[in-house]
């Protein structure tokens, strides 16, 4: 896949995508350009033949390497992995309460979540097409509860548009569906699709169009009951003697264009984040945790590998305590899968080929920026009815998440207050934790005024920073070029991780890969 595209590499184009738009308007030109895309995992892996007692080093405990070391293990291999942190997951990662976390630079912060809070650094979300995550889960017996993506009840927020005042986002996305539909309808009802459409067909795309836009049978969309049944009403319905209700007023299609409120309209809509969508109660880790238990006699922790030498009859790391430790250690195999990022493996000494070599260089890492705000109450569905669901602004901070568990407790909550990409996230990156918070309520606050008072205390990720990562996930530069040759065997050694996949940034990318690079691993072996 080139970078290029029509004069503009893919890289500018999609940081100029996530300045404009936001974070999911970025997303989903990075599906449009191939970066992104459904699973093709078909069930568990099955690596048939007697490996012989064949060895195998896994560099790194993340999901690539755990799922590696626990199919290998159960095909026969005998498996050692070296993991850079104290703990696996990689970027499959939760901060809880008393959990203590240092960004380069020593930016260190403890966190002070009530007991249940938490935030998710990395992934945060489980789409229904990542059938290899979900397998896994399933077998290892991880609980899944529903995510909720889209609430109509959450806000779309432009600073440049109705005067700053944030919008529901059933009141825009009513209002900006029927009157497209009004304008598509009348168009038709006066011939001038006549060309396009036969009269036949122009008479049911009326008639679907009325259903469609809710319009009346004027074929417009208008300040009415039935209107309000889909945007909201100004006096609710009520029982009794109480009101009937009082339909809303319309937002022109005009002040809504001009807002540029559609921007996150169909971020729900993409086949990533279409319903439905699931999490692992109590935290993304809960999966970490589940590859852990599997493969925990296989890890060595706080590894830092330094060097890293293939040859004709192995594999041999070199590496010392990641706690500042000096002595060099070895570790010997018949082969490795390497699944250490590219941004953190271009910095370790190797023999790697220069095709290789030029692989590694290629990829450079997305800078992301996560906020985590507690509350004292969960004011979102106590003071405005929110549900789960996502608000979108296009202030840095880009949107805020609302938990989609714990509904109705009257204990703090956790809000994810910030999740941006690219250039927006740039400004967070070279600040301290605790001016990163503070931004966060400064934006914030312009969608719910309640945050300063109501704030507690909070965490800040910039992955840009993040040491075992130093990004948040892989892109490359040339891919035509050289995501074949990361592919390929070079000095014993196969790569794996998600930026050895077509779904970057997903946890699916991560497993997807270590199953193709064992599988091929395995066919080697066996041929041998």
């Amino acid at each position: 896949m080139s970078e290029n595209v029509q004069g503009m590499t893919r890289r500018n184009l999609l940081a100029m995508v996530g300045f404009a738009a936001g974070a999911s308007a970025m997303y989903s030109a990075m599906a449009g350009m191939g970066y992104a895309g459904t699973s093709d995992y078909t069930g568990p892996i099955k690596l048939e033949g007697d490996p012989k007692g064949t060895t195998v080093l896994v560099l790194g405990a993340g999901l690539a390497g755990m799922t590696a070391a626990y199919e290998l293990t159960k095909a026969g291999y005998k498996v050692q992995i070296l993991e850079y942190r104290e703990k696996a997951g990689g970027r499959c990662w939760t901060l809880r309460g008393g959990d203590v976390y240092t960004e380069l630079g020593d930016f260190k912060q403890e966190v002070k979540f009530a007991e249940g809070n938490y935030l998710n650094p990395g992934p945060w979300r489980i789409p229904s097409d990542h059938y290899a995550v979900l397998d896994y889960c399933k077998r290892f017996g991880v609980k899944l509860e529903p995510f909720i993506q889209i609430n109509y009840n959450a806000y779309v927020h432009n600073t440049e548009a109705f005067g700053g005042k944030p919008q529901r986002f059933k009141e825009i996305q009513s209002d900006y569906r029927g009157q497209i539909a009004e304008l598509l309808a009348k168009a038709v009802d006066q011939k001038k699709l006549d060309e396009l459409v036969t009269e036949e067909d122009a008479a049911l795309l009326i008639e679907s169009l009325k259903k469609y836009g809710v319009l009346d049978d004027k074929l417009e969309y208008v300040k009415s009951g039935a209107t309000s049944l889909y945007r909201g009403w100004a006096v609710d319905p009520g029982g009794g003697t109480q009101s009937a209700g009082e339909p809303s007023e319309i937002i022109s299609l005009a002040d809504i264009l001009k807002g540029r409120l559609w921007n996150d309209l169909i971020t729900g809509e993409s086949i990533d984040h279409q319903a439905a969508i699931f999490q692992p109660v109590g935290g993304m880790d809960m999966i970490a945790q589940a590859f852990e238990k599997e493969v925990k006699d296989l890890i060595t922790y706080n590894a830092k590998v330094t060097k890293i030498e293939g040859g004709e009859d192995g594999v041999t790391a070199t590496w010392v305590d990641s706690n500042g430790g000096t002595e060099e250690k070895t570790a010997k195999a018949d082969y490795c899968i390497c699944t250490i990022p590219f941004s953190v493996l271009g910095q370790i000494e190797h023999n790697f080929g220069s095709e290789m070599s030029a692989a590694i260089d290629d990829v450079y890492y997305a800078s992301s920026i996560k906020v985590g705000l507690e509350f004292k109450r969960r004011f979102w569905e106590q003071d405005e009815h929110i549900y789960g669901g996502i608000s979108y602004t296009n202030t840095p901070i880009t949107l805020i998440s609302y938990p989609s568990t714990n509904f109705f407790s009257d204990g703090p909550g956790v809000l994810l207050s910030g999740y941006s990409w690219g250039a927006a996230s740039y400004q967070f990156n070279a600040i301290p934790a605790e001016q990163r918070i503070e931004k966060a309520l400064e934006y914030g606050s312009q969608i719910h005024p309640q945050m300063r008072d109501e704030f507690s205390n909070g965490v800040a990720v910039a992955w840009h920073r993040v040491p075992w990562t130093l990004g948040c996930y892989g892109e490359w530069r040339d891919m035509d070029a050289n995501y074949a040759n990361a592919c390929k065997m070079d000095q014993r050694t196969l790569m794996a991780g998600e930026h050895i996949s077509h779904l970057p940034a997903w946890q699916e990318g991560a497993i997807l890969s270590a199953l193709d690079a064992i599988k091929r691993l395995h066919q080697h072996v066996i041929g041998a």
